[in-house]
């Protein structure tokens, strides 16, 4: 019988713990606070990133590998639909590191090298190949604010199939300049590997509706993913020669 008590007891505190977000949210808006439909709420975010083409921004990434919290890297990325992406780490650990993917071409591998002396180095990689996956949960091809937006839409349709989401508000906040949203999803029953994680912090940019940044984290509150874009221009207008390894300004 002790399993079972020991079962019963993380359940009611996943319940109460989801429970004690959504008050704290409330009281900090007097009691009151908009709860969106979750359905809707993704309904009208698919609606906004459907509008946009390409984008350039400074890409902030930090992730936990086999249990470890890795540093976070900082990525100039230019992204263009469907799938063409160029990335430069502008800051260490892997200062000078590029990479460079567009889809059908290069046999559909990614270009890339890492920085310093290695830079004259440049390696033709499957996107799953072992040596890009070493330090990374997913594919470098699942980047950019549309995947974002997707992780986090697969995670709250299941929650919703199930009836296991808590989804609500917690006021504003200003990030990187940008007046935004910030939600809070728990899925309370989690069981084994049917979510990305327990808990998600989201910030949705009040002007444009895309989201911004995704805070992961497990049941026991440790972070497991953090992505968020700074400088995020919805307006650039990239062009073929912002995907290709002869570009002056790469090092390919």
């Amino acid at each position: 019988m002790l399993p079972i008590k020991i079962a019963n007891t993380r359940n009611c505190a996943r319940i109460f713990c989801s429970a004690l977000f959504v008050l704290a949210a409330m009281a900090a808006h007097g009691g009151a606070i908009d709860m969106p439909d979750p359905e809707e709420w993704l309904v009208e975010a698919e609606a906004a990133y459907d509008k946009v083409t390409s984008y350039t921004a400074v890409f902030h990434k930090q992730q936990r590998v086999a249990g470890k919290l890795l540093p976070k890297e900082t990525i100039l990325l230019k992204y263009k639909k469907p799938a063409s992406l160029y990335m430069r780490w502008i800051r260490s650990p892997y200062k000078g590191s590029e990479l460079l993917y567009v889809p059908g071409w290069n046999e559909n591998r990614v270009m890339a090298h890492r920085g310093g002396i290695l830079r004259f180095f440049t390696r033709n990689l499957d996107p799953g190949d072992p040596g890009l996956m070493a330090d990374n949960l997913r594919p470098v091809t699942s980047t950019g604010i549309g995947y974002l937006l997707e992780t986090v839409a697969i995670n709250i349709r299941k929650a919703i199939k199930t009836d296991e989401l808590a989804f609500s508000v917690r006021g504003e906040e200003t990030l990187y300049g940008r007046n935004t949203r910030v939600l809070e999803v728990v899925f309370p029953n989690q069981r084994l590997l049917d979510h990305n994680g327990f808990r998600f912090v989201i910030n949705q940019d009040l002007e444009s509706n895309i989201l911004i940044r995704i805070r992961v984290s497990d049941l026991d509150n440790q972070l497991i993913e953090d992505y968020s874009y700074e400088n995020l221009n919805l307006d650039a207008r990239l062009t073929d020669a912002d995907f290709d390894p002869e570009n002056p300004e790469y090092h390919f």
